[in-house]
């Protein structure tokens, strides 16, 4: 399991370099041919015994993070890129730009905000980057605009097989990817890892349209909402269960025959696997499902909770699940090529 390699990385997106060649050189080993596009995806191609069908499998190499907007006595001004849930930033640790100097997101302490401050959650506006230089010329020279900022978390294992760290979705889904090129199959497989999907799936129609698969399948760390104060019938998946299969969400309807097909492959294989109960939120396959003339596509997850955060948290059996299952999937795929016509029927 590369996990522990691949979320240390910074790869905030539209600066994914140093996890595209990070995962370059581990998929050197494998794959038949690899390039990059203008966009920055990864695409490796491995070359099938028929090359009959080609499948697409997508994890993005992106995270969420910040922009350097401007310096302000002493300390830097940001904004966001990708969702991020400002209630959970002052004192959060980060790593600021290309040196990725250490840096802590502050705001006014409490003990001096005023009566009605303190009853209102700190926006955005009014925190800041502090790294510990006081001089603004000094700062600019550290921390340039437009330089990027992501959050500075370890990878730590805990408690009964989980794992804490930042960037896990969707680097689960890179972690899995890369297994999966270690294999051989009937049709050409084309593993992409794209760029900037945390900021409007951008990376994987470009990706789509240069593969212009007959299947693909999206790899993802998801939400999972079984924490304390959510009712049980809003959760949307639960840490422990297995593999997550999406029905809907805001971005895409899977191939309903797909989707069946991968749970009964789950369920005849003795694979923990589970549905995605809400249709909020979306991946890359609501922009590679309407690539040419509509791809066939499904998401496959791991679910993490507190995603988009530097503390995101996941159980090892629930990767595991989802690996195996992955596998297994494309293996009956690959020895029966023509399941591949009967999601179109």
């Amino acid at each position: 399991m590369l996990l522990k390699e691949l979320t240390e990385l910074t790869g905030v997106s539209g600066n994914e370099d140093e996890v595209r060649e990070f995962i370059k050189k581990e998929a050197l080993l494998y794959a038949t041919e690899i390039k990059v596009d203008s966009m920055g995806n990864l695409i490796c191609y491995k070359k099938g015994k028929s090359s009959k069908y080609k499948i697409m499998l997508s994890a993005h190499m992106d995270e969420v993070g910040f922009i350097v907007t401007g310096h302000k006595e002493g300390v830097i001004k940001f904004s966001p890129i990708g969702g991020i849930d400002e209630r959970i930033l002052p004192g959060t640790r980060v790593l600021a730009g290309d040196k990725k100097i250490p840096g802590v997101i502050g705001s006014k302490p409490i003990h001096l905000q005023g009566r009605e401050e303190r009853g209102n959650n700190i926006k955005l506006k009014e925190m800041y980057i502090d790294i510990g230089v006081e001089k603004k010329e000094e700062l600019e020279k550290l921390v340039a605009l437009g330089e990027y900022i992501a959050f500075y978390s370890k990878y730590t294992e805990f408690g009964d097989g989980c794992i804490k760290a930042k960037a896990l979705d969707d680097r689960v889904g890179c972690a899995i990817l890369l297994e999966i090129l270690k294999e051989s199959y009937q049709f050409d497989l084309y593993a992409c890892f794209t760029v900037q999907e945390e900021v409007g799936l951008r990376g994987a129609g470009v990706a789509a349209y240069a593969v212009n698969p007959d299947l693909a399948i999206v790899l993802e760390g998801t939400t999972c909402s079984d924490v304390p104060d959510v009712k049980e019938h809003e959760y949307s998946t639960v840490m422990g269960q297995g593999a997550v299969l999406t029905i809907m969400d805001r971005t895409s309807y899977p191939n309903k025959k797909l989707v069946e097909f991968i749970y009964n492959t789950a369920i005849k294989n003795n694979i923990p696997a589970q549905y995605k109960k809400t249709t909020t939120g979306g991946n890359d396959a609501g922009r590679i499902q309407l690539t040419h003339g509509g791809v066939v596509v499904a998401s496959l997850s791991v679910p993490c909770r507190y995603i988009h955060s530097p503390v995101s948290v996941m159980s090892k059996k629930d990767f595991e699940s989802c690996l195996m299952l992955v596998k297994k999937v494309l293996n009956e795929l690959s020895g029966d090529e023509n399941i591949m016509s009967s999601f179109k029927d």
